[in-house]
């Protein structure tokens, strides 16, 4: 569920004046996504997604979101773009949240993506970390490595109750990698949330990104490591050798990995994996069960994160 937040109809017509889009034909809610409220908008004008942020993202991020969708747009890649009020902003308010109207991008996401989507993938995500390169502004990334041990004190008590000997994991895993974190790498704009329901395809063709919500200024290599945890382990959270394989071969084909890069992926591929779990997992143990919010299975990249421990090398990934 994805709408936190109710609309109707006389006060998004209202709010539609605001812009120079056409006049209201029909909306409804999108039940993808997690962190906002979103609609689908259909006006005179044509097809558009109206997102009101939620309490989750800070509103003085959003023009540092809106200014890179722009930026990435201007520089060839395919990703929504957001559309001015006729007073030239882009950010607006309704229902007592801060909203933007973007452009719609046609295309679907894969349950189910196979190794030419992950090269696909690959190639897009190089494409866009050259893009971002220019990009002058910034926004450090707030769940990083250092973010991990204040998020997991915050539901450590509970661990065990979600899996027996999870705190003892847990704990190891956080001690390595604040030990072992990578600080020299190339850095740059990465998306931060690249799982297969912010990739858009037409038949076997990536038609683009959405969801720039967790985008920020970290190393580009992370962005894959990410990538490599929500795209190329299978249900019975075995690795797809072959799914991991295209997905860096596409992306070595635009931006080819340093050595150091190549060296940290273990260790970057581990850290991703525990981000997503100890999110999870905060959420799993803090939420309300009456709750709007999504609660996610946290043993999902438990698993993962047993996987990566094993890894000594980054040809273990595909590369």
């Amino acid at each position: 569920m994805a709408v936190y937040t109710d609309i109707n109809e006389i006060e998004l017509a209202a709010y539609l004046e605001l812009y120079d889009i056409g006049t209201l034909l029909s909306y409804k809610g999108i039940a993808e996504g997690v962190e906002n409220s979103n609609y689908l908008l259909r006006t005179t004008q044509g097809t558009f997604i109206l997102t009101l942020y939620e309490k989750r993202v800070d509103r003085n991020d959003l023009p540092f979101f809106v200014q890179l969708m722009q930026h990435l747009a201007s520089n060839g890649i395919e990703c929504p773009q957001p559309v001015v009020q006729k007073n030239g902003e882009a950010i607006g308010e309704l229902a007592g949240r801060p909203s933007a109207i973007v452009t719609f991008l046609e295309g679907m996401w894969l349950r189910k993506p196979a190794a030419e989507h992950c090269f696909a993938l690959g190639v897009a995500m190089a494409q866009m970390h050259l893009a971002g390169q220019d990009f002058a502004m910034l926004r450090e990334n707030n769940l990083t490595m250092k973010d991990w041990r204040p998020l997991w004190e915050k539901c450590m008590v509970d661990a065990d109750a979600v899996e027996p000997g999870l705190r003892a994991q847990t704990e190891s895993d956080l001690v390595y990698l604040e030990q072992h974190w990578p600080s020299d790498l190339p850095r740059g704009i990465i998306h931060a949330d690249l799982f297969p329901d912010n990739v858009f395809f037409i038949g076997q063709n990536l038609s683009g990104i959405i969801d720039f919500y967790f985008a920020c200024s970290d190393m580009l290599v992370y962005d894959l490591a990410i990538c490599l945890n929500a795209w190329c382990f299978e249900r019975d959270f075995s690795y797809n050798l072959t799914k991991g394989t295209a997905l860096l071969r596409g992306y070595n084909s635009v931006r080819p990995l340093s050595a150091k890069e190549q060296d940290a992926l273990p260790v970057l591929c581990r850290g991703a994996a525990m981000r997503f779990m100890l999110t999870r997992l905060y959420d799993w143990i803090n939420t309300p069960a009456d709750s709007f919010v999504t609660k996610k299975d946290p043993k999902e990249y438990l698993r993962r994160m047993r996987f990566h421990r094993d890894v000594v090398s980054a040809s273990e990934y595909g590369q």
